[in-house]
């Protein structure tokens, strides 16, 4: 009997340049249309979501906006969140921005008209119900949030993040529209594109991975490994930033079927005390994580190798296996990302707390291929002191 596969994907999802007709098309199937226009203070700053508002304004759609999102905000900043915006009237949440924003969004539209907090949701999310509309526009070209099941957030008393996961979250409409990206600085694009390709090869290799979602991860990878550089060097290079906006897709869209590992439960707690943006923080564990996952995984590794570069077919399996891994480690250095923890204020003193943290991501190992001592978890983090 074959192994069952699957993928869950939202409702619609349209790629390419001035996308606003979509979502005015789907707004028009909306019976009573009153928008919630969630984003961040910087992106309205930077005229981001003027667009938007333009169109809304011309189209006579009911709007309000929300852009009080923390950077990778803790449960306790969405849940001050939620009682703000109760107070609003609306059927629909467009979530223009990053990760942030749009888990925001996600969890926004699971608890609003409902007696839950976050807090809730952190202790069982399996019942929760979808409450709005959502529409997600990501302007980073990595976080895949917009495709997958999962909503981050802080836990300040652990000094951790979580994951909520519910298929609830699954956007009604996204729109991947490369005028978001353009002007993407360069260290955004960076980080959040090595956080979409650690999604795709943390997913490729996980032990719950199908011939499904390996179709995704690596059409992902191959996008993001042959246009991270690229589009880093030359941010005129608008195909460049498109292909690394579908990668991202693509490896959001693997998590809902495999699920990240190693790189992700060891970056969870860099965040969480730290305060290390996601991406740089599985940039910087990216290799060490790889290397210690190699024995498991170096099959996977080879054969993603054939897919990205076949050009490298006649290397022996180990070689391709480190021929990856090396590749993660160049497009890091390329891409100018950080990968000294000590920069950041991590110093030994730090490690128990490092290694129980990450060792209770028990969700995420228990996709991880290698089955993680205490040790390995330690000498991953001394590794990248």
């Amino acid at each position: 009997m074959s192994v069952q596969a699957f993928l869950k994907l939202p409702q619609r999802v349209y790629l390419g340049e001035g996308l606003f007709n979509r979502l005015g098309d789907f707004l028009k199937t909306r019976k009573n249309t009153n928008v919630l226009l969630f984003t961040d203070a910087g992106l309205l700053k930077a005229g981001l979501v003027q667009p938007i508002e333009d169109y809304f304004k011309q189209n006579n759609i009911t709007y309000q906006i929300e852009s009080e999102i923390k950077p990778e905000p803790s449960y306790v900043q969405v849940d001050e969140l939620l009682k703000k915006v109760s107070n609003f009237d609306f059927d629909t949440i467009v979530a223009i921005g990053g990760g942030s924003v749009m888990d925001a969004a996600k969890l926004i539209s699971l608890l609003i008209h409902t007696n839950l907090s976050v807090k809730d949701l952190i202790d069982d999310a399996s019942q929760v119900k979808k409450q709005c509309a959502t529409v997600f526009i990501p302007t980073t070209a990595g976080t895949g949030s917009e495709a997958t099941i999962n909503a981050i957030v802080a836990i300040p008393e652990k000094q951790v993040k979580f994951g909520i996961v519910s298929d609830a979250m699954l956007p009604d409409l996204v729109l991947l529209d490369v005028d978001n990206v353009k002007n993407l600085p360069k260290p955004i694009l960076a980080a959040s594109a090595i956080d979409a390709l650690s999604h795709c090869i943390e997913c490729y290799t996980a032990k719950n991975a199908t011939v499904m979602s390996d179709g995704v991860a690596l059409l992902g990878a191959k996008l993001i490994f042959h246009n991270i550089v690229k589009a880093y060097k030359d941010p005129s290079d608008i195909k460049a930033r498109e292909a690394l906006q579908l990668g991202a897709f693509y490896g959001g869209v693997a998590i809902t079927a495999s699920g990240t590992n190693i790189v992700h439960a060891l970056s969870y707690p860099l965040g969480g005390k730290f305060h290390i943006a996601h991406g740089v923080s599985n940039a910087i564990l990216f290799k060490a994580g790889m290397e210690t996952n190699k024995p498991a995984i170096k099959d996977k590794l080879a054969s993603l190798c054939d897919t990205v570069w076949p050009e490298e077919g006649n290397k022996s399996v180990d070689e391709k296996a480190d021929f990856v891994i090396n590749k993660i480690a160049e497009v890091v250095k390329d891409t100018e990302i950080p990968t000294d923890l000590k920069k950041f204020g991590v110093s030994d003193s730090d490690l128990d707390f490092l290694v129980d943290s990450a060792l209770e991501q028990k969700r995420l190992l228990s996709h991880n291929m290698k089955d993680l001592t205490r040790e390995d978890v330690k000498n991953i983090y001394k590794s990248v002191m």
